[in-house]
């Protein structure tokens, strides 16, 4: 049934919310909607052409921060000591290598990557938008183009954030660095320039969204503030604006580094999170990346403002960032979200249960997420912050996203079926994935991308092209 417009699958066991895992569930879709979702229904009992699907499955998991060509850099920086602003050195030298070309075939493996690792969505942190020394392209979104090209070649959504970045850093004084090597390639003139680019960016997606097949976008562009390093208080309101004027996600780094806060309070005589409190950069449609180093006052600027909240554990325990105030913002309000960010590892089920991990690290206390809250922050929450709140769910009228894993692995097996949740979210990694479904199309069956036969050849090749 593969490419109909009508599909049914029948999932062994199923989670369809809460704690709701259910058995012998018939799921059947019109094009990329799901239109009825039935449990307890026998195999014996399912139409014709049904799609069997053994182990566990889930809605499509929803990565909320990605730099895909960090990906490159896997192993390479996890070689000796350093800091993270030697780490940034070393992504600087890989992001002065890419062209439209090599970032099309590395972000399409990339991408690949994370199909088979259950991601059905994908939020792209964009920041590496012109050519070499900052000169633009003929077409000044060439490069987000070839991400979204890349997102459609591997099967999955994307939302480009389009990243505004217009400043090298803040000195510890706080003084504004300008960007200089590498950097120049990330910068617009100014926000209003910015905000010109990212209209056009916005248009081109609008005309090319949708298709017979899969009628709903698989593209939105989104805003983002890289940092409040990189972009200077005054410029803030352009991209605040924009998000506003097309109701598009905002995405930002806050607080990642201790670094970051101490230059702030010298530059502005406030915390990041109260600078873009003041720009009203701090709302529904904005999710926090990192939040790491926040203090009360900044949890409860985010939480009131029902931020959203990224945590990518995996990259910040590899850039010794530290643990963030998981509990504290989701009591504050803030809906948490998880990302692959740096690429470090592409496995959003350790992503979650770090959350959990890392409250129990600074707590020394078990049991402040359950499986469920873990599967709503990697799932529905994770969507929802990239522009599809109508995705993340199993349930009629649902955008048709599904991963399957499997209980048979040697890390889920003996998984019990009252648990099977808590065995996925706690236990199984990405290598158990085994079917994904995205906008009602399979893109992964029994463990092996449809749409690219050998992924592990195609980022091979692609990563020896950009570091040779």
């Amino acid at each position: 049934m593969t490419g109909s417009t009508g599909r049914a699958w029948h999932a062994g066991l199923a989670w369809l919310g809460a704690g709701d895992v259910r058995r012998d569930v018939l799921i059947e879709a019109d094009g990329d909607r799901f239109r009825r979702v039935t449990p307890d229904v026998p195999a014996a009992a399912v139409p014709p052409g049904t799609v069997a699907l053994p182990g566990l499955t889930l809605p499509g998991l929803a990565n909320g921060h990605s730099h895909a060509f960090h990906r490159a850099l896997r192993g390479i920086t996890q070689a000796g000591r350093g800091t993270f602003w030697t780490w940034r050195e070393r992504m600087y030298e890989v992001a002065a290598r890419l062209d439209p070309a090599s970032y099309l075939e590395l972000a399409t493996a990339v991408y690949a990557e994370m199909a088979l690792a259950g991601i059905t969505c994908v939020g792209e942190f964009h920041y590496l938008h012109h050519g070499p020394g900052g000169v633009p392209y003929a077409d000044p979104n060439e490069m987000g183009h070839a991400l979204i090209a890349a997102a459609g070649r591997a099967g999955l959504r994307i939302c480009l954030l389009d990243t505004c970045y217009l400043a090298g850093g803040l000195s510890p004084d706080g003084a504004e660095l300008p960007l200089a090597g590498p950097q120049l390639r990330f910068g617009d003139a100014d926000g209003g320039d910015w905000a010109e680019r990212a209209d056009a960016l916005a248009a081109s997606v609008r005309e090319s969204a949708g298709s017979a097949a899969r009628p709903g976008p698989m593209a939105r562009a989104g805003a983002a503030i890289h940092s409040v390093r990189a972009v200077p208080r005054g410029q803030l309101e352009p991209v605040v604006d924009w998000a506003a004027r097309h109701r598009a996600p905002l995405h930002l780094h806050l607080s990642e580094q201790q670094a970051e806060n101490q230059a702030c309070q010298a530059a502005y005589g406030a915390t990041p999170a109260a600078v873009l409190a003041e720009a009203g950069a701090l709302g529904p449609r904005t999710t926090a990346v990192h939040a790491t180093h926040l203090t009360a006052g900044d949890i409860a600027l985010v939480g009131g403002g029902q931020c959203a909240a990224c945590f990518c554990p995996t990259t910040e325990a590899d850039l010794a960032d530290g643990i963030g105030p998981a509990s504290a913002l989701a009591a504050a309000g803030s809906p948490l979200t998880v990302g692959s960010d740096s690429q470090a590892v592409i496995d959003l089920f350790e992503e979650a249960r770090r959350i959990e991990h890392g409250e129990r690290l600074v707590t020394q206390e078990r049991g402040h997420f359950t499986a469920a809250r873990l599967a709503v922050a990697a799932t529905a929450a994770g969507h929802a912050s990239l522009g599809w709140p109508d995705a993340g769910a199993i349930a009629p009228g649902a955008i048709a996203d599904l991963v399957t894993v499997a209980l048979d692995t040697p890390r889920t097996a003996g998984a019990a079926p009252g648990t099977a949740l808590e065995a996925v979210i706690f236990g199984a990694s990405a290598a158990d994935v085994r079917h994904v479904v995205a906008s009602g199309r399979d893109i992964v069956r029994d463990g092996r991308h449809l749409l690219m036969p050998d992924v592990p050849a195609a980022l091979s090749a692609a990563i020896r092209a950009v570091l040779r």
